[in-house]
């Protein structure tokens, strides 16, 4: 009878190790109004599972977090002031992040949920060929280090994507810097309402980030990648393996601040170290030279953001951001030698103050106030010597890039809206910047001989020799702010229409005519929403960089004299003094605009499965006075007299040129099948244009037909496919694979045969981007797999550590890129450079 007891111990604890105990989960997700804006500190209180009723109020972004939830059934019940309750079973786990969208109280129509479901609807912000990444997807797909912006690029329209790259709207507000580490981002979206008057480009030339907002509960996480050239693949350009590593650190931590209870904090850092490789392959009269040149990187960014609730209804936050760059040899590679290498060095320091109010019923108001400094200097590593370029075969000599540049900004925006009745309506105003620009520029002081063949370097015979004088310091105001209207109407259940317009001015050009109207239009047969038509065309504006407005005011011909000779002597351009050779100059066309692009589409969307769709989408760009610049001053005959003696090259920045596209895209996206979750694409264009920017100088300045072609990004087909498979709990597969028809590129004689300076002649009939490269496929995959720490039972946060292993361009594919169009080049019709070729990454995640 003794032994009794001890066995039913002993059975006991057998039972305790085979039989878990209940699981706890975390229940997460947002709260939104009818128009798909986060609705802060509204409560969402959720009962079930045996545990009494808890209740918690979302951030600033509407999101919400309630920790050791039992699994089994629930209740949700989410109020907020102006807004209708709304109350919801589900299921604990759920299968993703909850979304909850409320309607205004005094307005009547259906209330949708989403979260366990992606469900077609006629609201104009959810169109289904959006292109969503959450935070969960973000540790699941293969990212290169921290780069999530530049994997996100292939994503977009080329042709919607500006001089100074996409536009990126962080939390709302336009500007240049995410602001935040990786790990602090919660949503990635692309080409959301992409006719929405709030923003200055179309959808797919914009990129939408939501960033974490401090939280009331202690949180954070740590992430490290690292990669080591001795595993990857060797670059089809190298002689050998180069011998790269790179090391990334980043992460966040948030939660409430001591003794303040309606005062929270969120910190995130990054760092990165890339000790990289440049690769030169170039040609000189001694031979082929292919050799590797070290290009160390260094990345630090700091991020402070305190957010204080003052009440239900009113919330301030304060941000203050730094960040330190620099690459030391960045201009090396390719044809350009080692010696003609420059050093980066950046920094910059931001402030941001936010407010955000409720007022009245459905009345939300946001304000964002933001002060940016920042400077960047350039040093050439060879200074005091002339630079020496035989095109597309080698450059030597010194970078003659020395430069020091400063800016000085204000940002802000202020947006109100409201609902009454059938209508939404945002509006608002943008500075996206007003601020000064100082420019010291020191660049080719000693001066560079082109020459156009190797033969004619080995005789000495330059086509031309450019040099800068005189003082290259100069500083300027620039302003550019945009206003906005949106109305999205709910004229029936099934139908809605969007209403905008939008007007943008810019320091340069002083084009005050820039008035942008926009509209869109959804229409569901069925009050099912299952099959919803989507139409839609607006205007947009361009802008203008500021390498062009510092090169219109330092090259004015009297500030800096720029001097362009044609069949200088060499190694001494002139016989006698230099300065009387006639300055060449930079300026605008009198009659300079911003460029205007019309954007029209069509197309149906489709709910094929409970968490699946399809949309097919057909769309135009017409592109008019777009930035080209042209040599009013060009020889008309062959012997080289200018019209104007006492001028050299007269470049003129015009808003003459025009773009067309046409593009047909069908989009599969949502729970694709038992396994994958993603988006898999296809799209057939065409892209016509006649400018490649403001800089771009034609082969003929007194006759422009000729320019009319391909758009040197003009790919006819392109496939993506951007998922995770996950057969099981062991593991989680991201997968991106992107497969490109051939880009274009252009066939010219490599000789300046009418003398304009300028080596830019193209064979008799033959016009732009005549030529076509071979496409490229690369296949990306990210196997991880979460590991969650033991803890005691009673803890609130579970620990969760997550290893990942990242394999880039694993079919090790020769993608290559850079053929060369030159006839006189000893690489014509060759390529000179590739993508890289296969690397692997490791990469270790701790979260709590």
């Amino acid at each position: 009878m003794a032994a009794m007891p001890a066995r039913l111990v002993l059975s006991a604890l057998i039972l305790a190790t085979v039989i878990p105990a209940a699981e706890r989960h975390t229940v997460t997700g947002t709260v939104l109004d009818p128009a798909k804006t986060p609705i802060p500190a509204a409560k969402v209180a959720i009962q079930g599972g045996g545990t009494p009723r808890r209740e918690v109020q979302t951030n600033a972004d509407g999101s919400f977090r309630i920790p050791d939830v039992p699994q089994g059934r629930g209740r949700i019940e989410v109020t907020a002031p102006g807004f209708k309750a709304l109350t919801r079973e589900i299921s604990i786990p759920a299968p993703q992040a909850l979304r909850f969208e409320l309607s205004v109280a005094d307005l009547q129509q259906e209330i949708t949920v989403t979260g366990e479901t992606l469900q077609a609807s006629v609201e104009p912000a959810e169109n289904l060929d959006v292109v969503q990444i959450d935070a969960e997807d973000l540790e699941t797909l293969p990212v290169l280090g921290n780069d999530i912006l530049g994997g996100l690029t292939d994503l977009m329209d080329p042709g919607l994507v500006g001089a100074d790259g996409p536009d990126l709207v962080v939390d709302g507000m336009p500007t240049t810097e995410v602001g935040v580490s990786p790990s602090a981002i919660r949503e990635v979206r692309i080409n959301r309402n992409p006719y929405s008057a709030e923003f200055l480009r179309p959808g797919r030339g914009r990129i939408e980030i939501s960033t974490r907002e401090p939280d009331r509960a202690l949180h954070g996480t740590l992430r490290t990648v690292f990669r080591d050239s001795r595993v990857d693949a060797r670059n089809a350009f190298a002689a050998t393996r180069p011998k790269e590593q790179r090391r990334s650190y980043e992460g966040y931590l948030t939660g409430p601040l001591p003794r303040m209870e309606k005062t929270f904090f969120l910190l995130s850092f990054e760092r990165e170290e890339e000790d990289l490789q440049s690769l030169i392959y170039a040609r000189t009269p001694d031979g082929i030279v292919q050799a590797q040149e070290p290009l160390p990187q260094r990345e630090t960014e700091l991020s402070v953001r305190i957010l204080h609730r003052a009440s239900d209804r009113n919330s301030y936050s304060l941000q203050y951001e730094r960040s330190r760059e620099s690459a030391l040899g960045s201009s090396i590679g390719g044809f350009t030698l080692r010696e003609s290498g420059a050093d980066e060095r950046e920094r910059a320091h931001r402030l941001q103050f936010s407010h955000q109010g409720i007022f009245g019923s459905g009345l939300m108001s946001q304000t964002r106030i933001r002060t940016r400094t920042e400077n960047e200097e350039t040093q050439s590593r060879l200074p005091g010597v002339r630079r020496i370029e035989v095109l597309d075969a080698f450059t030597s000599g010194g970078a003659q890039a020395d430069g020091y540049s400063s800016e000085a900004r204000i940002e802000a925006a202020h947006l109100i809206s409201w609902s009454r009745g059938k209508h939404f309506v945002k509006t608002g105003i943008n500075v996206n910047e007003l601020g000064r620009q100082r420019f010291d520029d020191r660049s080719n002081l000693e001066g560079a001989y082109s020459f156009s063949s190797l033969e004619n370097y080995v005789l000495g015979r330059p086509f031309t020799f450019t040099r800068l004088s005189g003082p290259g310091t100069v500083a300027f105001w620039n302003a550019e702010i945009g206003g906005f209207i949106q109305d999205d109407i709910r004229l029936r259940p099934n139908l809605s229409l969007g209403v905008g317009f939008r007007y943008d001015r810019q320091s340069y050009p002083s084009d005050r005519n820039n008035f942008a109207p926009r509209f869109s239009l959804a229409y569901a047969p069925k009050s099912s929403a299952r099959t919803v038509f989507r139409g839609g065309a607006g205007f947009f504006y361009d802008q203008m960089g500021m390498g062009s407005v510092r090169d219109t005011l330092l090259l004015d011909g009297l500030r800096r004299y720029q001097i362009v000779i044609t069949n200088p002597s060499y190694p001494d351009p002139v016989d006698g003094d230099i300065s009387v050779v006639p300055p060449s100059i930079v300026r605008f066309a009198s009659d300079l605009r911003s460029p205007l692009l019309l954007q029209y589409s069509f197309g149906v969307e489709r709910q094929l499965l409970k968490k699946a769709a399809i949309s097919v989408n057909w769309t135009g760009i017409q592109g008019r006075k777009l930035f080209r610049s042209r040599d009013l001053n060009a020889p008309v005959a062959s012997d080289g007299l200018r019209p104007d003696p006492a001028a050299g090259i007269v470049q003129q920045i015009e808003s003459s040129a025009g773009m067309k596209t046409n593009s047909l895209e069908v989009s599969l996206r949502g729970e694709l099948s038992r396994f994958f979750n993603g988006r898999i694409s296809y799209r057939r264009g065409v892209a016509y244009n006649d400018t490649n920017g403001e800089d771009s100088l034609p082969a003929n300045n007194y006759d422009l037909s000729g320019e009319w072609g391909r758009a040197s990004y003009d790919r006819r087909h392109r496939f993506h496919l951007l998922g995770t498979v996950k057969p099981g709990d062991f593991f989680r597969l991201g997968v991106s694979l992107s497969l490109y028809s051939g880009a274009p590129y252009t066939l010219t004689t490599g000789r300046d045969d009418n003398r304009d300076g300028v080596a830019r002649d193209r064979p008799a009939g033959i016009g732009r981007n005549t030529l076509q490269g071979p496409g490229s496929a690369t296949l990306d995959l990210r196997w991880s797999r979460d590991f969650t720490l033991p803890l005691q039972r009673d803890s609130k946060n579970r620990p969760r550590a997550s290893l990942s292993f990242d394999a880039f361009n694993v079919l090790n594919r020769v993608n290559y890129s850079g053929f060369v169009g030159n006839l006189s080049s000893p690489f014509f019709g060759r390529a000179v450079s590739s993508r890289p070729a296969r690397r692997l990454q490791v990469g270790l995640r701790f979260s709590f």
